[in-house]
Order: C-alpha cells, then structure tokens, then sequence
C-alpha cells in the first residue's frame, strides 16, 4: 500500500483519535517515520481536530468573567497554575459525530440522485410506449371507420353490382364494378387482378353496346383505392357495360381491345 492509499484509507484520523491498538500504533508510527507525506497527514488532522474545537468554545463578554471573578475569588484572589490537559475524547466525539453525519449526507443525496434517474427513465419509458399505443389505437380506429364507411356504400339498395369476367388477356380475372344509379358513384373490387407491369395501369371503361362508344371513367392508381384493392373511379350516368384494359401510365384515349382483361355487362 502506497502513502496516498494508506491516508485515504482513514486510519490516520483512528489514530490521532486514539481508537487504534497498540500494535497498529506501532505500524502508523513506523509510516509515519518512512513517509513525509504521512506526516504530514497527521500533523494536518491533529491542526484540524483543534482547530474545531476552538471553533465551538463558548465565549463570555470582559465585564461578564470580571463579575464571577469578583463573586468567586474576591479582592485578593489565590493564583492556582494547573497544568493544562487537553480532552481528545471529547474532541473524538465531535469529530466522529461530523464524519458520520457527512458520510450519511452524501450516500443520501448519492441514492436520491439515482432513484430520480430511474424513476425519469421509466417516465420517458412509458411516455413512448403510450404515445405508440395511441398511434396504434387511431390507425385502427382509422381503419375501422372505412371499412364501415366502404360497408354503407356498397349495401346500398341503389347499387347495381355488375360481374366482370375474366377475357383473353387475363381468363382468371374476376372483377365487381358497384354502380349507384341515384348517385351515379361508381366503386370497382380489383382484388383478384394482379399488380401491373412496370409502366403500365388498369383502365376503366363505361361502355355503350351499339354503336359501341367507351368512356373512360379512371385508372386504378394505389392513390385512389383502399387496403382491400375497391377503388373510387369517375362518376357515370349512363352504361351498358364495363371493361377493364392494361394500358400505358397515364391511360389512353381509346381502350387496347388486345389487353382487355375483364368485361360484364349492367
């Protein structure tokens, strides 16, 4: 054990409070004889130790002590010299008293500053998680609100549903085109048509039988549909039939009879 380790292990302030035994007298004095430093240390407490002491005396005022002077010796007053002996236990005491008082203060405050850590922590924690809660609570909630809002529209006693059966270009397909005929609202389920090619889209088409006229009523853009694939197209007032062709991005002016995928008539 080196000189700073052997002072701050507290032994020194043991010895000059007198709490040591004899052997360890023995080994503080023998350090104390090898290292300055330690010296030094004891010298230093010993000047602290009496330092706190004066620092407590009580303290009476000249007239005050000249009065009990008076009262207790009189005029002619007998001069005792006693020898001055100083009470280290006493002193021992107060300076214990200090120590422990210092250490329990700062453990204290050391395990208040911890808790409050871990208790702001767990604030944060659950913060997070309730706010994720309510995020997750309105998506569903927001999710709910259209599929009721999608239910309302299709059970519409004024829809007319019309089935598009799947042609050459796609004989698996099978699509429902939802025409209000009071509001003129159309909805078309794409569900079993498959995501198109790179640079093309799903047109639809309003049909007229004869002569045979289409009109475009819309594309079936992500941006236009729901998370079931039923998508919102223009309105249309009057139509024979409905088809479904795979057209450039963008649409066209005229349906690509080659890539017609489904067709149903109203």
């Amino acid at each position: 054990m080196n000189s700073r380790e052997y002072i701050e292990s507290g032994i020194l302030e043991l010895y000059v409070f007198g709490k040591l035994s004899e052997e360890e007298r023995q080994d503080v004095q023998q350090m104390a004889a090898d290292s300055p430093a330690i010296r030094t240390e004891i010298a230093a407490i010993e000047k602290a130790v009496i330092d706190l002491s004066q620092s407590v005396s009580p303290t009476i005022s000249s007239e005050t002590y000249d009065k009990i002077r008076q009262e207790l010796l009189g005029d002619d007053p007998k001069v005792v010299h006693l020898k001055q002996k100083t009470n280290w236990t006493q002193y021992l005491g107060w300076v214990a008293s200090f120590i422990l008082l210092l250490g329990a203060g700062l453990m204290y405050l050391k395990m208040n500053d911890s808790m409050n850590e871990q208790i702001n922590s767990e604030i944060e924690k659950n913060k997070a998680e309730y706010s994720k809660m309510q995020q997750t609570v309105s998506t569903l909630e927001q999710k709910n609100k259209a599929v009721e809002n999608m239910m309302e529209i299709l059970r519409d006693p004024n829809n007319t549903i019309v089935a598009l059966d799947g042609q050459a270009a796609m004989p698996s397909a099978s699509v429902k085109v939802y025409w209000n005929r009071a509001t003129q609202a159309v909805y078309v389920d794409a569900k079993s048509l498959p995501e198109p090619p790179q640079g093309m889209v799903y047109q639809v088409w309003a049909l007229k039988m004869d002569p045979f006229t289409p009109t475009s009523i819309g594309l079936l853009e992500r941006a236009t549909a729901s998370s079931s694939k039923m998508y919102r197209v223009d309105n249309t007032h009057e139509a024979e039939a409905f088809g479904i062709t795979l057209e450039p991005e963008g649409g066209n002016a005229t349906p690509t009879m080659e890539q017609l995928y489904a067709l149903g008539k109203v």
